[in-house]
């Protein structure tokens, strides 16, 4: 692990202790993560060289800010690499499986970093808050996934779970953002608009899904998110510092010259080139 990534990680951690935080400004954001992206590549080197295996579980509420924060870990990493899986509802087939079996086949492989966009634990919240699967469904669930993540993690995947926590008055915020934005409607689901008044119901399934999977060996971190750049900057810096990485040993890059072009011609062709507009 980098020094200056730790170093970063118990500044900002202090940083985001105070109740009345300004929004983080958009140039310090920008030069922050340009940062981050940078520990993400060598990470991901290392990740390719020591075949690690890395599974990384989004969770929160509607509007918390999961898919920005994926995208921010992800835009400048190769999608071979880090993986980013987020399930449709599940087919009529897959309703009769075993629970988590339409998960397992999406976990990371050597050399793989998975993250998933909503996980298993759909089953703890959406699901349960929205009628989908029975209480009895969900207790059965809660009980038995640490044994299911457990196993996962002795067979070698490092596992690292998210809880994003935003408050009422900012989901209230991005999600009338949504309706009232022509870029940002498809965003909005008929589920987000009926989850929306079940926001104490939410509560209550998550602290019980706290107290029955926050275990010592996949323990569940929450970042509060009504600062969606300040989130991002956090979470990555926390997942920089949570994993054991160094630089991947690599010989220099030189680009070899380009052969002469002997006999080759530029073509007599009628291209049909793209309206210059810009």
């Amino acid at each position: 692990m980098n020094t200056q990534v730790a170093e970063a990680t118990e500044a900002e951690t202090e940083e985001t202790r105070g109740a009345t935080q300004k929004k983080l400004k958009r140039k310090k954001y920008e030069k922050e993560l340009a940062r981050l992206h940078v520990e993400l590549v060598e990470l991901q080197e290392w990740v390719k060289y020591k075949g690690l295996k890395i599974c990384i579980v989004f969770e929160g509420r509607d509007g918390a800010g999961k898919g920005g924060t994926i995208k921010a870990i992800a835009e400048r990493v190769s999608p071979r690499v880090f993986r980013v899986i987020a399930l449709p509802a599940p087919s009529d087939r897959e309703k009769t499986q075993m629970y988590l079996q339409r998960y397992v086949p999406h976990l990371p492989a050597a050399g793989e970093v998975v993250i998933f966009d909503r996980s298993w634990y759909n089953r703890a919240g959406v699901e349960r808050v929205m009628g989908f699967c029975t209480e009895e469904q969900a207790a059965k669930f809660l009980k038995g996934v640490p044994l299911v993540e457990k196993a996962m993690v002795e067979s070698g995947i490092q596992l690292i779970k998210y809880w994003l926590e935003v408050s009422p008055e900012e989901q209230t915020r991005r999600l009338q953002a949504r309706i009232e934005d022509g870029r940002k409607i498809w965003k909005l689901s008929p589920m987000d608009l009926k989850s929306y008044s079940r926001w104490y119901d939410y509560s209550r399934a998550r602290d019980e899904m706290f107290a029955a999977t926050d275990s010592e060996f996949a323990p569940w971190y929450v970042a509060r998110s009504d600062d969606k750049k300040r989130a991002r900057l956090n979470i990555i810096s926390h997942l920089l510092g949570h994993l054991s990485y160094e630089e991947a040993p690599r010989g220099k890059v030189k680009l070899p010259k380009r052969r002469k072009a002997g006999d080759y011609r530029d073509p007599n062709y009628p291209f049909k080139f793209v309206d210059e507009l810009f």
